[in-house]
């Protein structure tokens, strides 16, 4: 048996392996610690900052608080735009789990169009996932009862109650007010572009446009915000610190709203414009564009129906027709004519010139027409002024040469912008020798020059530049900057926003401006083409009349307003002042397409209302509609405007399927087999005859192009007409080979 052995352990060796061992596990320990202690030091003091503010943000917020906008008022105060209470139901696309059924789950307790709907999505694709996004603004009583009762439902779903904008005078200061409305993308791009879209974090609305727009920043106001904690599901526990948004500044207007009311009041249905200042300041007291619309239709997103309506008008209601309006200023001219044909020296007080009722140009056969067929005799400068010569003024205006009268009249404002205060404004024309060589790639010719002579041709002008032109007129040369608003207002301080007079016509005679003005004071008297319009009048004014062809009509061939589509008839113009002493008040109106007389019948009327109340004790105590009269006015001129589309629409299809019966006609016509000649002596039968929806020789259907498409008037070099005009404004305009009164 063989013996076991018995192994003797090396204690050196065993205790040498388990230091090794033991000093590696407590090396690995401490390595580990260090790591921990690294890791505690780079979180607890190096990177304390930084996660502490990490940590504050998911416990601490800050909540944006938009600013109340500045509110606007007239020149006494009356409110105009103010900030009225709207509730609005609005979710949050992050928050919510399935948005689509979230929408669906809405629709069914409140009324959600499918336009509402998608214009929600739209905005969801537009917007950061975050924003608050409205489905439905303007809800009412019943529907935020009805959705409170259900919003535990709705993640992501909240009832907002916010100010908005509200203008409790509608359609009446449209075109001078302007309006807001959400802001797009284009103008957030304008906003982050400019630095300022911090100070928009808790806006959805921005001007678009009139004063709303141009005075953007005085009136949006500073943001202010929250800083709130929250828990872990976002509710709010406590608020930390709040700063307060600042209001923007309430803007007070040169408006009077009793005038405004006054101007709608006389304009009534015709389409036309409106325009009144105070000559002193430039301050504009009434600014009436007719057809207007709500400005509120914008503010919460109109409808697509609504806006198209508006669009495609015939009447053309977007359009701002004291700025944006371009009409012929016709005999309006005559006055500044007469100044700068006096100050040219072509004229003396005393010229007379004789006019047989026509004037013909040197090797021209082509009589240009007075708007009197017999003549006005001998006519000096008060008479051509007084009775609207046309002669008078073809002769001076061809003396004169055009280089001079387009000298003269862009210094007087023509054919530039005004500078007013609002954005909605074109220049209008002042045609020059280089205008038509570069535009139209033709000489002048001297039928050119005695067709502006009498604010004709190529002569482009709107209601305002007419109005100011005539204040440089009253003020010998100087230029007034037009503006709607007076005045900024807050707590602390006013701020005007009147400009001074600006000196632009140095004359040699300053004796010519009087001259000019002693011609316009007649005009209202006895004998004056105003005359009719201001009998009785308890105060001293001085005017202009003017009547704007629309279209041309040869020579030879009398006017007659019957014989003529409604809107290629005459506008009426009329431009006063008053006192004729100390003026106050300027007024310019443009009544459209106007069925029989001219500026003294239609225009002039309407001025001398407005005179008479700014002239009367209820200027200074005006009694103003309440609301509920005002909001009834509203409605009755939604309806009828309501109508007027209804009549356009029908009318249009009815002209739609003449030309379509028209043309199928044609086309029938020209594919029918030609006949046959019958032989000679052969008596030819009915039966034998192809049966035709017109003669075989008929002429073709043609369609008439719309006023916009028809060419503009050319006159070559020895005044020979040859073609027509028209206008590219809210209004055909034209030119006349003779102008009337």
């Amino acid at each position: 048996m063989q013996k076991r052995r018995i192994a003797i352990a090396d204690v050196a060796f065993e205790t040498l392996l388990f230091n090794r061992r033991a000093l590696f596990a407590f090396g690995f320990i401490l390595l580990c610690f260090g790591i921990l202690i690294a890791n505690l030091y780079n979180l607890q003091v190096l990177r304390y900052e930084e996660y502490s503010t990490r940590a504050d943000g998911n416990r601490i917020k800050l909540v944006p608080l938009s600013p109340n906008r500045g509110m606007i008022f007239d020149r006494r105060g009356t409110l105009l735009a103010e900030n009225a209470p709207v509730h609005s139901i609005e979710l949050v696309p992050e928050q919510v789990p399935d948005l689509a059924a979230t929408v669906e789950q809405i629709a069914a307790i409140i009324e959600i169009t499918p336009e509402q709907k998608a214009d929600f999505f739209k905005e969801v694709k537009a917007q950061r996932r975050f924003k608050s996004i409205a489905l439905k603004e303007l809800l009412t009583e019943q529907e935020v009862a009805r959705l409170a009762v259900h919003l535990h439902k709705l993640k992501g779903v909240t009832l907002e109650a916010r100010l908005t904008r509200h203008y409790p005078y509608g359609d009446l200061l449209t075109h001078g007010l302007g309006y807001i409305g959400k802001i797009n993308d284009k103008e957030f791009k304008q906003i982050e572009e400019n630095g300022q879209s911090p100070n928009y974090a808790a806006t959805r609305d921005i001007g678009k446009i009139g004063i709303e727009k141009y005075y953007e920043a005085q009136l949006h106001g500073t943001v202010g915000f929250q800083e709130v904690e929250v828990n872990n599901r976002g509710r709010v526990i406590r608020t930390l610190r709040e700063q307060p948004a600042v209001s923007g500044d309430d803007l007070y207007l040169t408006l009077d709203l009793g005038l405004q009311l006054k101007a709608q009041e006389a304009l009534g249905e015709n389409r036309g414009a409106i325009v009144a200042l105070d000559p002193r300041t430039g301050g504009i007291l009434a600014f009436y564009s007719n057809p207007s619309y709500d400005p509120n239709l914008f503010v919460h997103g109109i409808s697509g129906k609504n806006y198209r309506m508006l669009l495609n008008s015939p009447d053309r209601p977007l359009v701002n027709r004291m700025t944006q309006g371009v009409y012929p200023p016709a005999s309006t001219v005559k006055p500044l004519m007469a100044v700068a044909g006096l100050e040219a020296g072509i004229v003396t007080e005393h010229t007379r010139v004789p006019d047989p009722g026509f004037y013909r140009l040197p090797k021209v056969s082509r009589p240009w027409r007075d708007h009197i067929k017999w003549g006005h005799g001998y006519v000096d400068v008060y008479t051509g002024i007084i009775k609207s010569c046309d002669t008078y003024f073809y002769d001076l205006a061809y003396k004169m040469g055009v280089d001079r009268i387009s000298d003269f009249m862009q210094k007087a404002g023509y054919g530039h912008l005004s500078g007013i205060d609002i954005g909605e404004e074109t220049s209008g024309l002042m045609p020059s020798r280089e205008w038509k060589k570069v535009r139209r790639k033709q000489n002048w010719g001297p039928g050119d020059t005695i067709n502006i002579g009498i604010g004709q041709g190529y002569w482009q002008s709107t209601p305002l530049q007419i109005a100011l032109t005539t204040s440089t007129l009253i003020n010998d040369g100087a230029r007034i900057t037009p503006r709607l608003g007076e005045s900024f207002r807050n707590a602390e301080q006013q701020t005007s926003l009147l400009k001074p007079l600006e000196q632009v016509i140095e004359v040699i005679n300053p004796q010519n401006w009087a001259i000019a003005r002693e011609a316009m004071y007649r005009t209202v008297q006895e004998g004056g083409t105003a005359h009719g319009a201001f009998i009785g009048v308890p105060y001293t004014a001085g005017g202009k009349t003017g009547t704007a062809q629309v279209i041309n009509i040869a020579a030879g061939v009398k006017y007659k307003a019957s014989n003529i589509s409604e809107r290629h008839r005459d506008n009426a113009l009329f431009v006063g002042y008053a006192p004729h002493d100390k003026p106050e008040i300027v007024i310019s109106v443009i009544v459209e397409n106007v069925a029989s007389g001219g500026g003294g019948t239609n225009a002039a009327p309407v001025a001398r209302q407005l005179m008479d109340y700014y002239f009367s004790p209820q200027y200074n105590e005006p009694q103003l509609p309440d609301r509920a009269t005002v909001q009834k006015m509203q409605a009755e001129r939604a309806a009828a405007m309501m109508v007027r589309e209804q009549r356009y629409a029908e009318e249009a299809a009815r002209e739609k399927a003449a030309k379509e019966l028209a043309a199928q006609k044609t086309s029938e016509s020209k594919a029918a087999p030609p006949v046959a000649p019958a032989p000679a002596n052969t008596e030819v039968s009915s039966d034998n005859v192809p049966a035709r929806s017109q003669p075989q020789n008929a002429a073709p259907v043609i369609d008439t192009p719309e006023p916009e498409d028809l060419p503009a008037p050319q006159l070559d070099e020895e005044g020979q007409q040859q073609g027509q005009q028209q206008n590219s404004g809210n209004n055909a305009t034209g030119t006349q080979s003779g102008g009337r009164l």
